[in-house]
């Protein structure tokens, strides 16, 4: 497995979580340990599912998903934080449906090989928004076969639990949807473009023609270094 550079915050995560599996096995914790081994994996089985594909996970990318994995899952079930905290829930439904949109843009804006005049803007947050709900749905459905079949309480009060988590998701999945709609139009919104550029820049062999300002230069119009923009229809000088 060749893991993309520069991955000094994941690596820290990676390191604790195996620290704290090796601390509950010596102290006989089974559960810690179960716990600690199970977050580690899942952090790490999106950079090997992205090598089967030939896909470069930027470092953002891992970190992301190493802070989230151990969120819900380390911090949220073995340390009880969604009981604790009736914010956390909230909070990670909204940054996993934002990031399931981001990434459902980036994986429709391939089909177009990064062209911006071939992607009408529309239709890709449309389906980049329909990308990050089926997510969120399907986890839904798992949270409830969870519950029947193992006797789990992943859905806590039920119906309320399941629904408010969905209106989350309809929001996150607006959001990251609305910035790939943005970045289409040649916009930014705030640091979550970055996130986009980041992984254009290092998959650019998905996105042959990709022409994109580099991050803030498209407050100016400009498409890279003294050039100027060319709009569809206009092929310019």
């Amino acid at each position: 497995m060749k893991l993309p550079g520069k991955l000094e915050l994941t690596n820290i995560i990676w390191l604790a979580l195996a620290l704290a599996g090796l601390l509950a096995l010596v102290q006989g914790r089974w559960s810690l340990l179960f716990v600690s081994l199970a977050t580690l994996a899942l952090s790490m089985l999106p950079i090997f599912f992205a090598e089967r594909f030939s896909i470069t996970l930027p470092p953002s990318f891992t970190a992301f998903i190493a802070v989230f994995v151990v969120a819900a899952i380390f911090l949220g079930e073995y340390f009880d934080f969604y009981d604790r905290y009736w914010w956390w829930d909230i909070a990670l439904h909204a940054s996993s449906s934002l990031g399931f949109g981001l990434v459902g843009f980036l994986f429709v804006f391939t089909v177009f090989q990064g062209d911006r005049y071939a992607a009408p803007p529309i239709f890709v947050a449309f389906m980049s928004f329909c990308f990050a709900m089926t997510i969120g749905a399907l986890w839904e459905i798992f949270e409830f076969s969870m519950d029947q079949i193992f006797g789990t309480n992943m859905q806590k009060s039920g119906l309320m639990d399941t629904m408010g988590d969905l209106i989350v998701d309809v929001f996150g999945a607006f959001v990251g949807a609305f910035v790939g709609f943005l970045f289409l139009k040649g916009r930014e919104v705030g640091g979550l473009a970055w996130f986009i550029h980041d992984f254009l820049r290092e998959n650019s062999r998905l996105y042959r023609k990709l022409d994109w300002p580099k991050p803030g230069a498209a407050r100016d119009g400009k498409i890279g270094p003294g050039r100027k923009r060319v709009e569809r229809g206009d092929p310019g000088p």
